[in-house]
């Protein structure tokens, strides 16, 4: 089966949005309704946001300028397959890390120019993917989802999806989770010594993923979420004051795309975990999903995040 790059519908519009966590007001960034653009990336010199569309990197500069569209510039890379949605920025800027849909990681000059490949060939007789979706604060070592199955020709139920610690020097694979439970979404707290991820293993049926917190090695889990919301794509604002988060309507299986859904946050404390008494604040609700929050997006000021809609029918006036 051929994966092409996902399109907007017809109608539709994607709408790259600059968030103020205290308050919630959005800013247009970008409005185009001949592109799809995902999982914004905010660069840490904070000029930036790093998105894919159409299976390539764009950068686009913070500054709202609407529907301009001649902002938006695509990263000269070489080398690289087609990529998916998944990204993020080293925490020196030097490179953007990214993976393709053959399963691999890439790294790409900020630049651009010739991409490296990060990950070792995959094991033999298995079909095999990694997703990419934090690097730690002294860029060492990357959080993946690492999905597998034993061959090929199996089934999507086949797949399964664990937490996946991988050196960007040499691609060497430290597992975190080894399980049967779905799990998704992997990102360092700012400590560099905490994780957090979204996973079923609290759900006695398919879905309902709710939001954990762990050692980097794996140890004392901590259940971080527990609603009727199907939680997903945990970001720590790197002054790890703030939990920010996508939460999809009860039910929901998956990351889907196209649905009315709500960016939550929730305050931290100095251990890292939600302030006792405090309950998750419905920042701003958009229609949206895959792609809407995927990756890291806050600023390096912890004042704002990135985000992208995807509405359908004509634009406010």
């Amino acid at each position: 089966m051929v994966v092409v790059p996902r399109e907007l519908r017809p109608g539709q519009r994607c709408v790259v949005l600059v968030v103020d966590a205290a308050t919630g007001d959005a800013a247009v960034v970008l409005e185009r309704d001949d592109l799809l653009l995902e999982a914004p990336n905010w660069s840490p010199d904070g000029r930036w946001l790093v998105l894919n569309g159409d299976g390539v990197l764009w950068r686009l500069p913070v500054d709202p300028t609407g529907a301009a569209t001649g902002a938006l510039e695509r990263v000269p890379a070489t080398g690289l397959p087609e990529l998916n949605n998944d990204h993020v920025v080293a925490p020196d800027q030097g490179s953007v890390l990214v993976s393709g849909r053959d399963g691999h990681l890439y790294e790409v000059p900020w630049e651009g120019g010739p991409a490296r490949r990060i990950t070792r060939e995959h094991p033999e007789g298995r079909a095999y993917k990694h997703y990419l979706h934090g690097v730690t604060p002294d860029g060492a070592t990357l959080t993946v989802v690492a999905g597998a199955r034993p061959t090929a020709g199996d089934g999507p139920e086949a797949w399964r999806t664990d937490v996946t610690l991988v050196a960007l020097a040499d691609g060497a694979v430290t597992p975190v989770t080894d399980d049967e439970h779905a799990d998704d979404g992997p990102e360092p707290a700012p400590d560099g010594r905490h994780l957090w991820w979204n996973s079923e293993r609290a759900s006695t049926e398919p879905g309902h993923a709710q939001l954990f917190r762990a050692r980097l090695d794996g140890g004392d889990v901590v259940q971080v979420t527990s609603d009727e919301r199907v939680n997903w794509f945990p970001h720590v604002s790197p002054d790890g004051s703030t939990l920010l988060w996508l939460a999809y309507p009860p039910g929901t299986l998956g990351h889907p795309a196209d649905l009315d859904v709500v960016l939550r946050t929730l305050p931290l404390g100095e251990d890292g975990l939600p302030v006792p008494g405090e309950r998750p604040r419905d920042l701003l609700a958009l229609h949206g999903g895959q792609g809407t929050l995927n990756v890291p997006g806050w600023s390096p000021d912890s004042g704002r995040f990135a985000c992208v809609a995807y509405p359908v029918g004509p634009a406010a006036a």
